[in-house]
């Protein structure tokens, strides 16, 4: 099973979407297109309740991704005026990017764990100064000078892609929103984002997992001017909370549906290990900045093919790998323009 946080480069042409699916009584799965992306679509997961549907992410802000949500609660039996709440598991634009829409149209609230919530200002709406710390954090790890303003200003198309809007409902973990009829249960699980959520529903055995365990990839686990000290390392202690849950079935954001969590966790695991091999196997022939070593690590394509908004993911994953084996003690970093890794007791 490859597992790998950079998909392949590009969605099969024409492909369609899955199907909607009933994936228990009264749970819906909807897949919501994301454009250009080769991770295709997003899982909307919607839950029945005597009050009106409520909904687990929502999708880009596009007016193709608005339709097909439209369009899928419509087959699950639903108007999206009936919606109730969404959900979101973090702050990202394929999950957050349409549900202050939804709002809009349903006067549903919207839900959001606070690190991520107080991330939304600087993220989408005002976003210099971020984009003075990724510049600056480019430079620290070795970007060459001609990529930096191309890979800084990498993300800035998504910005239409999140409708505005900010939370009405916080969620904390072990929070238990008001959804009639589940026991839904949110857990924190930070890492792809500083907020993310899963919801795990004891009494069917399932956890929606969002972008924190998917089946086939791992997610991107970067570290940048928002992730916080060590995103790798809280990642890695989200994975050992959700082995321990008793579920029957994982329902994440993309791919698919898929059981055994626990061995899918140590996979996970076991692939980040791989990657803390690699980061010391560089160091000792000598490459020791971030990007160097970035260039090292075994992508699904050439590092050469990998641009754009991919490149400086790849680049933030491999600091995120430095930072953690840092905090374990075993790497540290000697500052400057370029920064340079070295072992700890050298």
């Amino acid at each position: 099973m490859p597992i790998d946080p950079l998909p392949p480069e590009r969605p099969e042409a024409g492909e369609p979407l899955p199907p909607v699916e009933e994936v228990r009584p009264g749970l819906w799965s909807i897949p919501v297109p994301i454009p250009d992306n080769p991770l295709r679509y997003v899982l909307v997961y919607a839950f029945e309740s005597p009050r009106g549907p409520y909904i687990v992410d929502a999708g880009w802000n596009t007016d193709d991704a608005w339709h097909t949500l439209v369009a899928g609660l419509a087959t699950a039996g639903f108007e999206v005026a009936d919606v109730q709440g969404v959900l979101v598991t973090h702050i990202h634009p394929d999950h957050y990017g349409l549900a202050p829409r939804v709002r809009e149209e349903s006067g549903a609230w919207v839900s959001l764990h606070p690190a991520d919530a107080e991330l939304l200002e600087h993220r989408y709406e005002d976003t210099t100064a971020l984009m003075v710390a990724v510049d600056a954090m480019l430079r620290r790890h070795g970007a060459p000078a001609e990529e930096i303003s191309g890979l800084t200003e990498a993300s800035l198309p998504m910005i239409s892609r999140v409708a505005p809007g900010r939370p009405d409902v916080l969620l904390e973990d072990g929070d238990k929103p008001d959804v009639p009829g589940w026991d839904l249960q949110a857990v924190w699980t930070p890492g792809h984002s500083p907020g993310h959520l899963c919801f795990y529903e004891p009494a069917n055995r399932l956890l929606l997992s969002g972008d924190h365990v998917l089946p086939r990839i791992t997610p991107n686990i970067s570290y940048h001017p928002q992730a916080g000290p060590d995103p790798l390392g809280a990642f890695l202690a989200s994975l050992d909370r959700v082995g321990q849950l008793l579920t029957d079935e994982v329902l994440p954001a993309h791919e698919h549906r898929f059981r055994d969590l626990p061995g899918r966790v140590a996979q996970l695991q076991a692939h980040h290990e791989a990657r803390f091999s690699e980061a010391l196997a560089a160091i000792a022939d000598g490459i020791d900045t971030a990007w160097g070593i970035a260039g090292r690590f075994t992508w699904s394509r050439p590092w050469e093919q990998i641009t754009g908004f991919m490149r400086r993911a790849a680049v933030g994953e491999t600091v995120a790998h430095l930072r953690a084996l840092e905090v374990r003690g075993v790497l540290r970093e000697r500052v400057g323009q370029p920064s340079h890794w070295e072992p700890a007791e050298s």
